[in-house]
């Protein structure tokens, strides 16, 4: 086959209607060569090509004549030290970092590892036995896309509420879709899943892993599958296992489709990203692409560089602070934005990205290239503030124009409500956006990522019906997951007949949702806990692909769905619960008035040393709606109703004071946690209302504005 020299820039395999460039980094190789493909059952290459131009560290060629669909991998050699870091073994074909899509998935086998599994020296020894057979081929792809008029919604921060969902666990059985693609990219693209989220208030739907990866061989030999997916191996390539039209590109061009359709109908592309670590392992683990292309330059190893640092409990670390690592992370970054026209990306163990060494820097190069990216600092940025390292977790302490999981916010506002020990002080900042956590960067409310549950953990359901985990399904003898869930089982552990534990739950999973959208900050919903979708006690269901983890649409709970909507449209139809600024606290001109007040239920205002009693468990709050403080486009001020929140965590019912009339004139309530039901009741001044043991009430005085 000809091979002219090429460029080396763009890394990976590029198409230019004429042939393909094909460029890869590998600083300590030897010689680099490039296997060909006709089919992804292929045993052998039908080509092996020899690139034998060098630049920057960069093997580069063109191969005329080459079109896309063209499969492809790497055989790069050099020198198999593992004791110095070095990792290279030829008979290892290997994935390119840069492959915009992969065809199939890792078929295990010994020959994936890059030494010999029975020798006595483990990864001292050297493997000669060919993966090609068993590993998955790089595909060069035609990146060209009709996009029409597709323009980001770019949904203001504060106006944000994200869906985290799983691109198969959504709609792999939602039956209105057509079967073929459900469980797909298509099938999250689809009318049905679109007008869904429509109607239910969504405007950003955060998807869990895309990028290509691999289920771990313990699992696969167990009948398991590794579901989230946060073990990726291909950081620009949408993983072919969630496409309904092939594998050879056409998972690049569904997953376009499926943006276009949802940025049609107003809603955000947001993923979640796992850029800490790859599905390599550690010394023992296989060798299917960067540990065999350049071992010391994409991965954390120790002083004895045999071993790698581990920040992520998945056996490797990426080194974030190489600029070899820093690049491919950015121009993945760069590449999901501007060709797949995503809007955002959630940082899966953050904090591990910003080790300079061993300690968590903020300030680090990770960051500084973000923050004068032009293109990457300009879409939503989403950390989850924590790693398994020391020191490694660092909620309140990423920079300015990061947003934050917000650990304390989802423990605080459990404990709450179950009526564990905690003080209203805490309950009330994360109440008002965490401005202990974010006010003193110069960051909004907006940086706090609200949330009760998560893909890791307890459904919402599960968080009221278990008091203790039940994974027996995973295989580790319900060993692995949290053991510590701030949940309340509500009196019976699990499924029951007793129709008060029955009403109490569904009472708590009103005040939960809730909480969450009345907050300030930025709510994020699991997707079916807004009708209680149930994992059976399973509160890490990470290798569970069937009815456990997929979202089930035949039982839903349309009361607790309905509710749910509602409160979401109080929430987009109000500014006042979603606020651009923090509160101040202090008078508004011309009224009198603070921004916020709190009250104690006999209804008078609380004082500084009614926040510190861990045995209080009831409040009201009252919400100025002439104390917002911010413009509207037009310049404007923004203006709203005002609001009276009543928590009460009491295991009793109590009797509440509303405020005086210079906060209202005339109360309608508005939500009550306690039926669920629309409330009609209006209420005077200083008027005594009941609330309901454990429930939320919000009323509201409507404005001349």
């Amino acid at each position: 086959m000809k091979i002219y020299p090429g460029h080396p820039y763009p890394l990976g395999a590029t198409w230019d209607k004429k042939g393909v460039n094909f460029a890869l980094f590998a600083e300590n190789a030897t010689e680099v060569e490039v296997c060909l493909f006709d089919s992804e059952s292929d045993k052998k290459e039908k080509y092996r090509i020899k690139l034998t131009e060098r630049n920057h560290q960069i093997w580069h060629g063109y191969i005329p004549d080459l079109k896309p669909g063209q499969l492809y991998g790497y055989r790069v050699s050099g020198p198999y030290e593992p004791q110095n870091g070095h990792r290279y073994n030829p008979n290892k074909l290997l994935i390119d970092p840069y492959a915009k899509a992969v065809a199939g998935i890792i078929n295990w086998d010994d020959s994936l590892f890059g030494y010999d599994l029975n020798h006595a020296d483990k990864d001292l020894s050297f493997s000669e036995s060919d993966s090609a057979p068993f590993v998955p081929k790089s595909v060069v792809i035609d990146e060209s896309f009709n996009w029409e008029d597709d323009t980001a919604p770019k949904v203001a921060y504060h106006h944000t509420i994200i869906y985290e969902a799983h691109v198969k666990g959504l709609t792999k059985q939602l039956d209105k879709i057509p079967d073929n693609i459900r469980g797909t990219y298509a099938a999250i693209g689809h009318p049905e899943t679109i007008n869904y989220l429509k109607a239910l208030g969504i405007t950003a739907i955060e998807l869990m892993p895309v990028h290509h990866f691999v289920s771990d061989r313990h699992l696969k030999e167990k009948g398991l599958n590794n579901y989230w997916g946060y073990n990726s191996i291909g950081f620009f390539a949408p993983d072919a296992r969630y496409s309904s039209s092939g594998v050879r590109g056409e998972q690049v061009t569904e997953f376009k489709e499926m943006v276009k359709a949802l940025h049609k109908a107003g809603i955000e592309v947001i993923l979640d990203v796992v850029y800490n670590h790859t599905a390599e392992g550690n010394e023992l683990g296989p060798t299917l692409s960067f540990k065999g292309i350049d071992n010391a330059s994409y991965y954390r190893l120790m002083d004895d560089k045999r071993y790698y640092n581990d920040y992520t409990g998945t056996g490797n670390t990426l080194s974030a602070n190489l600029p070899s690592v820093l690049r491919l992370i950015m121009d993945s970054l760069r590449y999901w934005i501007v060709d797949m026209h995503v809007d955002g990306f959630r940082f899966d163990l953050a904090s591990t990205l910003a080790r300079e060494l061993h300690e968590v820097d903020r300030l680090g190069s990770f960051f500084d290239i973000i923050h004068q990216d032009p293109i990457i600092s300009q879409v939503k940025l989403i950390a989850e503030p924590w790693d398994i390292g020391e020191g490694g977790y660092q909620v309140g302490n990423f920079p300015p124009g990061w947003g934050e999981w917000n650990g304390k916010y989802r423990d605080c506002v459990r404990d709450y409500w179950r009526g564990a020990d905690s003080q209203l002080g805490e309950f009330a900042l994360r109440f008002t956006g965490s401005p202990d956590l974010y006010a003193g960067n110069n960051r909004k409310p907006s940086a706090s990522i609200n949330f009760i549950t998560a893909h890791d953990g307890f459904t919402l359901n599960d968080l009221v019906s278990y008091n203790e985990k039940h994974n027996e399904a995973n295989g580790e003898d319900n060993k692995d997951g949290e053991s510590h869930n701030r949940s309340w089982n509500c009196g019976a552990e699990g499924d029951t007949d007793d129709k008060e534990i029955i009403a109490l739950r569904n009472k708590q999973k009103r005040n939960f949702i809730a909480t969450l959208f009345l907050s300030q900050g930025i709510p994020m919903l699991v997707a079916g806990d807004e009708f209680g979708r149930t994992q059976k006690g399973n509160n890490n269901a990470y290798c569970q692909d069937n009815e456990i983890s997929w979202v089930d649409w035949k039982n839903m709970d349309d009361d607790l769905l309905t509710f749910t909507q509602k409160v979401i449209g109080l929430r987009k139809s109000h500014p006042v619960f979603c606020r651009r600024r923090w509160f101040q606290g202090m008078a508004v001109t011309g009224r009198g008035l603070e921004d916020i007040a709190w009250f104690l239920p006999e209804g008078s205002e609380m004082t500084d040393d009614h926040w510190q009693h861990d045995f209080a468990k009831s409040l009201g709050v009252y919400l100025n709606g002439k104390g917002i403080h911010t413009a509207h486009a037009d310049g404007s001020a923004v203006v709203d109703d005002s609001f009276y929140l009543i928590f009460n965590a009491h295991h009793e019912p109590l009797d509440f004071k509303l405020p005086p009339s210079k906060y209202g004139k005339k109360w309608e309530m508005v939500l009550n946690t306690a039926t669920g039901e629309d409330p009609s009741a209006t209420f005077d001044p200083e008027a005594i209302v009941k609330a309901d043991a454990r429930s939320l009430l919000l009323f509201k005085y409507r404005q001349v504005t």
